[in-house]
């Protein structure tokens, strides 16, 4: 490895040694940068990868609320701006009872590369808490959401950070905290936040957009291989936004999804996840708090999986879609051993690193990286922030469409950036030279700060 980029990696290993999650995430996205850094020697001397792999800035704030009994709670809220060289920072808020400050930095990383591969000026930040929203009533989840932002909104703005949803924070979520950002700035600045409702200046196909912008990726990997995606089976996980969205775009395309999955183990459906009753009812399932996939096997009548993970379900394609590090090496090798052609990572960094480097050495086995594939969120989320700042509101047809091309050309910049540096057809370096590029031309631009 050059030597430049192994100092930094350890470096980063050192300082960081409790955040396993950032550790792992940095290190996978460096590692396929050394071509690039082989051929800018300027890097070194200008100190860019030091400084590419820590934030700008962090917070780190208490967030105390009342729940419905009169009890009080303290929860711990953050949020990591990590790099604005090419606009605001933006991107997710996750409320989930084991959010940690490795897990909002590492995706506040990856953000940076996922970013800017949208090809639109957003910066990249992340944040939430270690709140659980399971269970919680309407009125918990207000006070909670008042609190967070009474702690945060000093600290975001259209034109600074631009927060959005993420897993435990919905439409409804980001509608309270609109709500008391408003309150506190008593102005209409309706562009701090994406993935509001629609009253409130939310964009259409935003709460798909994630699972839609992950079919169009696929479509143009399937085009590769000479293949068309009417007829091919797909593996999901979780049953959220992502899933939803995927499900949706898969059965308009003549896909369909067999499986899902949950805290509680996965449903195996083989006629698919295609009517609009099962479509609709994974919102209901999303919305009831409740948190079991096996809800969803006793409606249906398919069959539930206790405890464990859909893969190895023999499919045409995965798409891991639900969270963080949910394959590893054991999983890899029961899809490699399934027969699978395609791996296309949705959540935020599914794989860990040894079963993703599995999963590419085998071969016939064609993978993308999530920065890529789920890329089509954020950038949903910024075409919301270009309507608010406009006044307008696109109709579904015209976000779907932008959405379309926006995730087609990350597909083709991906493949032309592994070209450019003799990888062949690797769309994970591919994807992480693409999005380094251009955060890297843009801080090399404006000087060393």
């Amino acid at each position: 490895m050059n030597a430049y980029l192994a100092r930094v990696i350890e470096n980063v290993k050192a300082k960081h040694a409790g955040e396993p999650e950032f550790i792992q995430t940095v290190e996978e996205v460096l590692t396929s940068l050394e071509p690039v850094v082989e051929k800018h020697p300027e890097y070194e001397k200008a100190c860019l990868l030091e400084r590419m792999v820590e934030p700008e800035r962090t917070i780190s704030f208490r967030v105390a609320w009342m729940s419905d009994d009169g009890a009080w709670h303290t929860n711990t809220g953050w949020r990591c701006q990590f790099n604005g060289a090419i606009g605001p920072y933006k991107g997710g808020l996750r409320f989930q009872k084991d959010v940690n400050l490795s897990i909002i930095k590492f995706l506040a990383f990856e953000q940076t590369f996922k970013n800017a591969l949208t090809g639109l000026p957003i910066g990249s930040g992340k944040g939430g808490s270690d709140f659980d929203p399971t269970g919680k009533s309407d009125a918990e989840i207000m006070r909670f959401c008042q609190s967070f932002m009474t702690a945060l909104h000093r600290f975001i703005g259209p034109d600074v950070d631009v927060p959005a949803g993420d897993m435990g924070v919905g439409t409804r979520e980001i509608s309270y905290l609109f709500g008391q950002y408003r309150r506190l700035r008593g102005a209409w600045e309706n562009g701090v936040l994406t993935g509001k409702d629609f009253a409130s200046g939310g964009s259409l196909v935003r709460p798909e957009a994630t699972g839609f912008g992950s079919v169009y990726y696929l479509e143009n990997v399937l085009k590769h291989e000479g293949e068309d995606i009417r007829g091919k089976t797909i593996a999901c996980a979780g049953f959220g936004n992502v899933t939803w969205g995927i499900c949706k775009k898969a059965t308009e395309l003549g896909a369909k999804v067999v499986t899902l999955s949950g805290p509680d183990g996965y449903v195996y459906d083989p006629d698919g996840v295609t009517t609009p009753e099962k479509i609709a009812y994974l919102v209901e399932m999303r919305n009831s708090g409740r948190n079991r996939v096996q809800d969803y096997a006793e409606k249906f009548g398919v069959e539930f999986f206790p405890g464990q993970k859909p893969w190895g379900v023999k499919v045409d394609v995965c798409m891991p879609s639900a969270m963080q590090n949910d394959v590893h090496l054991e999983h890899a090798k029961q899809i490699a051993e399934s027969g699978v052609k395609y791996y296309i990572e949705v959540a935020n960094m599914p794989t860990t690193n040894d079963a993703l480097k599995f999963l590419m050495e085998q071969p016939g086995v064609i993978v993308a990286p999530s920065k890529a594939v789920n890329a089509g969120g954020v950038a949903t989320s910024a075409l919301e922030m270009a309507q608010n700042s406009e006044r307008l509101i696109w109709t579904e047809e015209e976000v779907d469409k932008q959405l379309h091309r926006i995730m087609d050309n990350i597909y083709n910049m991906s493949v032309e950036a592994a070209e450019k540096y003799g990888l062949g057809y690797n769309l994970v370096a591919g994807a992480n030279i693409a999005g380094f590029q251009r955060v890297a031309d843009a801080m090399m631009a404006q000087g060393v700060f």
